[in-house]
């Protein structure tokens, strides 16, 4: 059970990362690919009906958690104490640019509260791939399953680390150009004209950057974590998860240069869940590794629930996941198709 569970939980936030990755990636494009009013509400009109539902699956992911690794949760939620109250307040705020600034005539407001979207979408992205990083890298857990760790320390990776050093950094901007890449081509389907140009422009030149930091990244975690390989060298059927990314960076490419839009998103879904499933893939059995002492590491089996509590969850988590599927299926349906604007509309 607690290996189903661990499953659960992370496919939960690859779905997450998907869904609501193109609205943060939305936010970060906006002021590049939005020049006017107009082409800003077009932008906001493309992700308005889905992008709260979609933040929905962080709620979801979180309360799973919580039901089925406890320990975990209470571990994880003190020690990242400080990035998670910055992530709080950063979500608040990008929901605040998008509420207030399409309910304001001043166009100062306007402008503000344009800018505090996009400035916390970047934001976001940078430390959500940073958080990831920090549970590759591993924290300095202490004996009572513990830790704190400092904004930052000597910006290295050692035994006592701080939230970012340069691993995190990098993970950091490995999610904020996927996320990038990932929001411009949602908006490459979903939008027309010179909105749809500019998307395209900005997906294609990020490309190179995705493609060098995905080998950087890799490369990175090797030498910072080599045991992150053992799993894949035990099990062969891992091998798929580097395919799988190899492969989603070229179809990703060939779908924006042909004009294939559907196919060059579908392509970047792939593309980050494959990543997402690959950590998961290298971590396994442990959810959060020990900087201090390999022994004080969290894994599935010292954290998880009881094993009556995590059956009985099975059948509740299939309804609520059912009932979430189809809501998310006919919200998706109902908004199908490119954004149009009226002609009196946009600002």
């Amino acid at each position: 059970m607690p290996t189903l569970w661990f499953v659960l939980v992370a496919l939960m936030l690859a779905a997450y990362v998907v869904l609501d990755g193109f609205d943060i990636g939305a936010g970060i494009v906006y002021l590049l690919v939005g020049r006017t009013g107009r082409e800003r509400r077009a932008v906001l009109r493309s992700i308005g009906p889905v992008w709260d539902g979609n933040e929905v699956w962080l709620l979801a992911a979180g309360g799973t958690l919580y039901f089925a690794f406890p320990r975990l949760y209470a571990s994880s939620f003190s020690g990242f104490y400080l990035p998670l109250m910055m992530v709080l307040w950063l979500l608040m705020l990008r929901a605040i640019g998008i509420e207030f600034g399409a309910h304001l005539e001043d166009p100062v407001w306007r402008s503000f509260f344009d800018a505090a979207f996009s400035a916390a979408s970047v934001l976001l992205a940078i430390f959500f791939g940073a958080a990831l990083g920090n549970v590759i890298r591993g924290v300095p857990l202490g004996s009572d399953v513990y830790f704190f760790e400092p904004l930052f320390t000597n910006w290295r990776v050692g035994a006592s680390p701080g939230i970012l050093d340069w691993y995190t950094v990098l993970t950091g901007v490995v999610a904020l150009v996927t996320l990038t890449i990932h929001g411009a081509l949602y908006l490459v389907v979903k939008t027309e004209g010179e909105v749809q140009a500019r998307a395209r422009r900005v997906a294609l030149s990020a490309w190179p950057a995705l493609l060098m930091l995905t080998a950087l990244s890799l490369i990175a975690t090797m030498w910072i974590r080599p045991e992150a390989l053992n799993n894949y060298h035990a099990h062969p059927v891992g091998l798929l998860v580097p395919l799988v990314v190899c492969g989603a960076l070229g179809v990703m490419l060939h779908g924006a240069l042909s004009g294939l839009e559907r196919l060059a998103f579908g392509a970047s879904c792939a593309y980050i869940a494959g990543m997402l499933v690959g950590a998961a893939f290298a971590l396994y059995p442990q959810v959060l590794p020990a900087t201090t002492d390999p022994a004080y590491s969290l894994t599935i089996h010292n954290t998880a629930a009881a094993g009556y509590g995590l059956k009985i969850g099975v059948a509740w988590w299939l309804v609520g996941m059912a009932l979430a599927l189809g809501y998310f299926v006919f919200v998706y349906r109902m908004f199908r198709g490119k954004v149009r604007l009226e002609a009196e509309e946009g600002y």
